[in-house]
């Protein structure tokens, strides 16, 4: 066994910002494995602070360029929360066609661009190209699609315009919404049911490791939780989202400018793994029939399967869509004009799940509108103190392995939180000395 051991992967790069692996052993103990976070604060809660309610959701939509959708509607859910601004059910199910059009984009990105690469042993996805053309355009064609599920519903796939407080501004039409139906049959149907061949043939390249911790996400009775429900802890239960603080706990560590969180143990995993954990009976049956092809049972102890069970909720968000364009078509599309007339004005708690996991909002209103007070807990920062902890153990079981697939493991440890990193096509620059 290897008795000394320094690994620093230097400027992980991601849209949150930049982190560095960290991994040190002396004389045959462990000192420190960890994901350093070292960019600056963003202060996003500050940024809100004497801002409208019309105003919140597109300000944290910037928090990020991938899951701006999800910023944007928990935001939204938590104003109207405030004011008791009450929406339609129509709102409502164009909401969650977002929501799934969303997670297609970012869990394809991440499945396809981000993890194959690692399963493959290639640098990037450039060089998948040329070798897996068909794979390439493939993933290309998803994207496209879900991008333009944004576009069509939200008025634009990154940062959405017209999602508002109480409703929408514009509808789409019903003959988009038969269009957007038509290409997730003829289109995405196909290409999930390829995706899930192409991700039996690659699972062989997942490392097998396991380490058994708290799982959190939303949870419901009427399907696999997405939009709303309770906070369900595999380890504690169920709780109303008036009570996130008790459960994420958020705490400062002096490797990290990004908080981390912890609730029933040290830490706890948000994301794909951790809803299918808590919601694999609400899968489609679609959805658990591709689980159950990708040997994906719960409970699964292993993070990297991670990106399966994005491959599987993916499966899920198309067969849904197609369920809920069919429900507005059949309701029939009223063009209803937003409920922006508060009733009341106080504090609004929002839980919603985007690709990466659970993430809430608050905000408190004065009386003229605006806020007072803000807070937003994201799903990476969530995350860290979990990847923390999965690194403690992996090192040990891998210290007598070559450097260079110690060095891979722990990328593809953290890669497969899909911790929006950018760039992910560059090689990080690995520092390793015995």
């Amino acid at each position: 066994m290897k008795q000394n051991l320094d690994i620093k992967v230097k400027h992980l790069t991601r849209v949150e910002g930049h982190g560095n692996i960290v991994v040190n052993m002396n004389s045959g103990k462990l000192e420190k494995a960890q994901l350093e976070i070292v960019e600056a604060p963003r202060y996003f809660e500050a940024m809100l602070k004497g801002r409208s309610f019309h105003e919140a959701a597109i300000i944290t939509s910037r928090i990020c360029g991938i899951c701006s959708l999800g910023h944007q509607i928990t935001s939204l859910k938590a104003t109207e929360n405030a004011l008791g601004l009450e929406v339609s059910n129509q709102t409502i199910l164009l909401r969650k066609l977002l929501i799934h059009g969303a997670l297609i984009q970012s869990n394809i990105l991440h499945a396809y661009f981000l993890a194959a690469p690692d399963f493959l042993n290639a640098g990037s996805v450039f060089p998948l190209i040329n070798t897996h053309p068909d794979v390439v355009v493939r993933a290309l064609r998803m994207k496209r699609l879900a991008n333009d599920i944004g576009d069509i519903i939200s008025g634009r796939a990154v940062h959405p315009i017209t999602p508002v407080p109480g409703g929408f501004t514009k509808i789409p039409s019903e003959a988009d919404l038969i269009e957007i139906k038509r290409r997730l049959i003829e289109e995405a149907l196909p290409d999930v049911n390829a995706t899930v061949e192409t991700m039996q043939a690659l699972a062989g390249a997942i490392p097998n490791f396991t380490r058994e911790t708290e799982y959190i996400s939303l949870k419901n009775d009427n399907d696999y939780a997405m939009y709303d429900g309770k906070i369900s802890s595999t380890d504690t239960g169920l709780y109303p989202d008036s009570e996130y603080l008790k459960i994420t706990n958020e705490f400062i560590v002096p490797h990290s400018s990004s908080k981390h969180a912890k609730n029933n143990r040290s830490s706890y995993m948000v994301g794909a793994l951790a809803r299918f954990n808590n919601n694999h009976d609400k899968l489609l049956p679609e959805a658990a029939l591709a689980a159950a092809a990708l040997g994906l049972v719960a409970p699964n102890y292993n993070p990297y399967m991670n990106t399966i069970a994005q491959v599987v909720e993916v499966a899920h968000a198309v067969y849904d869509s197609i369920n809920i364009i069919d429900t507005l078509l059949n309701d029939g599309l009223k063009n209803e004009k937003p409920n922006q007339s508060p009733t009341k004005y106080g504090t609004g708690i929002s839980v919603t799940e985007v690709p990466r996991g659970i993430l809430f909002h608050e905000y408190s209103y004065d009386r003229q509108g605006r806020i007072t007070a803000a807070n937003c807990i994201i799903p990476t920062g969530q995350n860290l103190a979990n990847i923390d902890d999965d690194m403690k153990k992996l090192v040990p079981e891998i210290i007598d392995e070559a450097t260079e697939e110690i060095i891979h493991k722990l990328e593809m440890l953290v890669r497969a939180y899909d911790p929006c990193i950018s760039c992910s096509v560059h090689i990080v620059d690995v520092e390793f000395v015995e």
